[in-house]
């Protein structure tokens, strides 16, 4: 809760920050794209040491980087240092803290057919987080200001050490798959590279990550172009947190019913309508809470199928290294989404006369007319189609040795 709540409110920092410093919106992009960069690549490498040494240990060390980093962010005053504050080494910190961690060690604690359903309520959890304080960090900012809240919410991070206890008896793998437990662990990546269903779950990742943090990181400021008060902007993220534990819970009870790979399907093409139908309506208090609830309600309902997906195929002795690969590819779209959000904002009108020429080709008959943001929302669109169009050839069915000692 509390690692996907902090980073779910770094958002709400873009445009105090940049006034103050006198940036432009693309520098605080550019660290915040990097810190999803940082966040899936150190996930791979935090899944196969929590595969050997115990997730606990992982999160500890993830904990101490996550507050240092956001304390640091506070005395930022350059790029180069908000790159590697804000963008490094919270990136790490949330790697070594959020779901690819979490996830497995929690599977672990259950049996193989509830695990799809504990999947759903950590995912549920994260949502939890963002719905609670992204809210309090914007209090935060109200009263003490964007500076003091960095160094509060700093601290308040390092209480993540104490929650994280619980998680010791499962720590580690205790249980031994038969015909994987002396398979070497680049047998295992070598083997999953080979799967191409595998292969489709990543690429599919990816518009995940572009979807949620280009949201994320930019719908606050959009919503403050359109006239919206920055409270606003923090309550379209509280409503997609709230709105997000009922679709992370519900996608985790359904992945243990129906087929995951056309679950992912309905979930991007769904999200692509919803995207779609916000920016076609005039901006109102209305359609700013259909969008929240809508997108909330798809937000992290991929996680639960996703990961699922992993579990069947491989089993869980490597699940956090494989699914920390695929991971990786979903923070790929992130930087992809956070950075280009910030550029093409920043950018001559050009990219406005590209967006509406393009929204109005579509039937988009408001593109291009109040933000700069619309081109970005139209490649948003077009690659949730294009996701729930790779999920489909995928079969959920266990793969390579692991297949061979299932049978």
């Amino acid at each position: 809760m509390m690692s996907f709540g902090f980073r779910s409110s770094f958002g709400l920092f873009v445009k105090p920050m940049s006034e103050f410093h006198g940036w432009g919106r693309d520098t605080i992009a550019t660290a915040l794209a990097i810190q999803n960069l940082s966040w899936g690549i150190v996930a791979v490498f935090a899944g196969g040491l929590a595969d050997r040494f115990g997730n606990l240990r992982i999160i500890l060390a993830a904990v101490a980087m996550y507050a240092a980093g956001i304390l640091w962010m506070a005395f930022a005053s350059d790029s180069v240092a908000l790159n590697a504050s804000a963008g490094v080494l919270v990136g790490a910190g949330v790697a070594g803290t959020s779901f690819g961690i979490v996830i497995p060690a929690l599977m672990r604690a259950v049996p193989k057919e509830r695990q799809p359903w504990v999947a759903g309520v950590a995912t549920a959890a994260g949502s939890m987080g963002q719905f609670l304080l992204v809210p309090f960090s914007q209090t935060l900012i109200d009263v003490f200001g964007w500076f003091s809240s960095l160094q509060i919410l700093s601290g308040v991070t390092l209480l993540m050490v104490v929650l994280a206890i619980p998680l010791a008896p499962y720590s580690g793998s205790n249980e031994v798959h038969t015909g994987q437990a002396d398979q070497p662990v680049m047998d295992a990546v070598r083997e999953a590279f080979q799967h191409k269903h595998y292969v489709l779950l990543v690429l599919g990742f990816y518009v995940c990550g572009f979807h949620l943090a280009f949201i994320t990181v930019h719908l606050p400021a959009y919503l403050s172009d359109l006239g919206f008060t920055a409270k606003i902007g923090a309550m379209s993220l509280a409503a997609i947190g709230v709105s997000n534990m009922i679709g992370s819970y519900m996608s985790g009870v359904w992945s243990g019913r129906w087929p995951k790979q056309s679950m992912l399907a309905w979930i991007y093409l769904l999200r692509a309508v919803v995207i779609a139908i916000f920016v076609v309506l005039p901006p109102s208090l209305g359609s700013i809470l259909f969008f929240s609830v809508g997108i909330g309600l798809l937000w992290l309902a991929t996680v639960p199928p996703t990961s699922g997906l992993v579990a069947v195929m491989f089993g869980t002795r490597y699940m956090a290294l494989l699914y920390g690969i695929v991971f990786l590819s979903h923070q790929l779209g992130s930087f992809t989404g956070v950075y280009l959000g910030g550029f093409l904002y920043e950018q001559s009108d050009a990219f406005v006369a590209v967006s509406a020429f393009c929204g109005q080709y579509l039937g988009f008959a408001s593109f291009g007319d109040a933000s700069r943001y619309d081109l970005v929302w139209l490649i948003n669109i077009l690659l949730g189609v294009l996701a729930a169009v790779i999920h489909l050839p995928i079969r959920e069915r266990a793969v390579g040795r692991f297949a061979q000692a299932s049978a």
